[in-house]
C-alpha cells in the first residue's frame, strides 16, 4: 500500500484520493506513451481516465488548437457562435446518426448528464406532464460528481455522505454478468433486472417517472459491463410502454471506444432518446462534453421559450476546434475499426492471462473498453479485504514497471474491484504485446506478495 508523504513543496494542488502519495511529474507524451521528468516511460494502458482516445501529442490536434487560439478563444454562446462550434455540433450529430439531431456542448461528463436531466424535465413540463420528475438509474452505476449526476449514481457509500444535500433517485439492479446473485444465470438475471425496471416504474407511479439513465457499456462502477442483447431491447420497450425517456450515458463508452461512434449503435432496435458523451470527444486535449438530442424534444423546449440551462464555457470555440480535430482523426484514421479489431485481440490475450492467474476472476468489455476483475479466491469470487487495497496495489506495481492502469474498488468493494484495460484507440498489435508483457509481470509480482 502507498505510504502517505508530505505534499510536494512545489505546489498547492488539492490531491484527492487515498491520502497524499508521491506521483510522477509528467514531462511529455507521444502516442500511447508518456515520460516523467526523470526520463521514465509509461505505457498509457487506460488512456488516462479512459479519455485519451487518439493518444498523446497529436500534431493535427495541436495545430487546430493553435490556429483557433490565434483567431479567438471565447465568445458567449447566447450572443455569438463560431465556425468551430457549428462544425463540431454537426459532426457529432451526423456521427450519432438519425434521430440525434442537435448537440449541446458543455465542458465534461457531469455537465452533460445534468444537461440531459434538465432537458428531459423541461420537455415533460412543456408537454403537459409536470408530475414526471423521477429519474430511475441502476445500482451500481456512475453518472458524475455534480449533485444531479450524483443523485442518479448508484453508490451507497456516496449516498450516505452526500444524500442530505441532494435528492437521491430510485435505483434498479444492474444486469451484472460476473457477480450474478444466487439462483440466477447471466441471461435470466438480465431479464430480471429489466423486469425490476418495470416494477419500479409502477411502484413510483408511471406518470411520475421522467427517465431511465444507464451506461450501455459500463464504466468504473461496473467495470465495462456488457449486458445480453435482449436486455437493451426489453428496456427500450418498457420505457416506450410508460412514456419514460431513455438516456444513455456514454461519457466513457462513446466516441468510438467500443468500435462504433456510440455504443448504442450496437443495439439499433434499442436506441435511446438522449445521449451524453465526453472524455473521448476531445480525447483529453481539452475539457469537453455533449448532450445529443432529437428535434422532437428540442423543438418543444425551444417553442416554450428556450432551454433553461447553460454554462459559461458551453460551446466555446477553442474546445470546439479541438473536438473537430479529434473527431476528424477518429474518422480519417479508422480508429473505431481499430478499436474493434484490437479490442478482440486484447481480450483474447487478457483471457489467456486470466487462465494462468490465481487472482484474475473476470475479463469483460467491448472494443477497447475492458476491465479485469481482481479476486482473492477465483472459486468463490471473494474479494481481497479493504485493508489490502488489491486493485490499487496492482496499479502501483504496474506504474513502477512503466504501465499506467486505472483502478477502482466499487462502493468500497460491495460490487468487487478491477482495473480498466482501455488503451488509446491508436494502439497496435506490438504495443498490445508490450502491454501484456508488463501486465503479466505485474501479476507475477502481485501474486508472489499474496502467497
Amino acid at each position: 500500500q502507498p505510504k502517505p508523504v508530505q505534499k510536494p513543496s512545489f505546489g498547492g494542488a488539492f490531491y484527492a484520493g487515498r491520502g497524499v502519495i508521491v506521483t510522477p511529474t509528467i514531462s511529455h507524451a507521444e502516442g500511447i506513451f508518456f515520460w516523467d521528468t526523470n526520463g521514465k516511460r509509461y505505457l498509457d494502458g487506460s488512456s488516462g481516465a479512459v479519455a485519451a482516445n487518439i493518444g498523446h501529442g497529436n500534431e493535427r490536434v495541436r495545430e487546430a488548437m493553435i490556429e483557433q487560439a490565434k483567431r479567438f478563444s471565447y465568445v458567449v454562446r447566447t450572443a455569438f457562435t463560431s465556425e468551430a462550434t457549428e462544425t463540431l455540433c454537426k459532426m457529432v450529430s451526423d456521427l450519432a446518426g438519425p434521430g440525434f439531431d442537435q448537440t449541446f456542448l458543455v465542458s465534461g461528463g457531469s455537465e452533460a448528464v445534468e444537461s440531459a436531466l434538465k432537458l428531459a424535465r423541461q420537455y415533460a413540463v412543456v408537454t403537459g406532464q409536470p408530475k414526471r420528475s423521477k429519474v430511475l438509474a441502476r445500482m451500481p452505476g456512475y453518472h458524475g460528481s455534480t449533485l444531479g449526476a450524483a443523485a442518479v449514481t448508484g453508490d451507497p457509500d456516496r449516498d450516505q455522505i452526500f444524500g442530505p444535500i441532494m435528492r437521491i433517485m430510485p435505483k434498479v439492479p444492474a444486469p451484472l454478468s460476473y457477480r450474478v446473485p444466487e439462483g440466477f444465470d447471466v441471461e435470466p438475471y438480465a431479464d430480471h433486472c429489466a423486469d425490476e425496471l418495470e416494477r419500479q416504474i409502477l411502484a413510483e407511479g408511471e406518470d411520475t417517472v421522467l427517465a431511465f439513465i444507464m451506461e450501455p457499456v459500463g464504466g468504473v462502477a461496473t467495470g465495462a459491463l456488457v449486458a445480453p442483447d435482449h436486455y437493451y431491447t426489453k428496456v427500450r420497450k418498457i420505457c416506450d410502454r410508460y412514456g419514460v425517456l431513455l438516456i444513455f450515458d456514454e461519457v466513457m463508452c462513446g466516441a468510438g471506444r467500443t468500435g462504433t461512434f456510440l455504443a448504442a449503435h450496437h443495439w439499433p432496435d434499442a436506441l435511446p432518446d438522449l445521449v451524453v458523451c465526453a472524455k473521448g470527444l476531445s480525447a483529453g486535449y481539452t475539457p469537453l462534453g455533449a448532450m445529443i438530442a432529437p428535434n422532437r424534444i428540442v423543438d418543444k423546449v425551444v417553442e416554450s421559450g428556450g432551454f433553461l440551462h447553460g454554462h459559461t464555457y458551453s460551446g466555446n470555440p477553442l474546445s470546439s476546434a479541438i473536438g473537430v480535430a479529434v473527431l476528424t482523426e477518429l474518422v480519417t484514421r479508422n480508429l473505431m475499426e481499430n478499436a474493434e479489431r484490437m479490442g478482440a485481440l486484447f481480450r483474447q490475450k487478457l483471457n489467456a492471462l486470466k487462465n494462468t492467474s490465481t487472482t484474475i476472476g473476470d475479463v469483460r468489455g467491448m472494443g477497447l473498453l475492458n476491465a479485469v476483475e481482481i479476486v482473492e479466491d477465483k472459486a468463490t469470487k471473494a474479494i481481497f479485504s479493504a485493508a489490502r487495497q488489491a486493485s490499487y496495489r496492482i496499479s502501483e506495481i504496474a506504474r513502477d514497471l512503466g504501465l499506467h492502469i486505472y483502478s477502482r474498488r466499487a462502493a468500497n468493494g460491495k460490487f468487487g474491484e478491477w482495473f480498466m484495460a482501455a488503451p488509446p484507440l491508436i494502439i497496435t498489435e506490438p504495443e498490445i504485446d508490450l502491454f501484456m508483457e508488463l501486465l503479466t509481470e505485474t501479476f507475477r509480482i502481485f501474486e508472489s506478495e499474496n502467497r
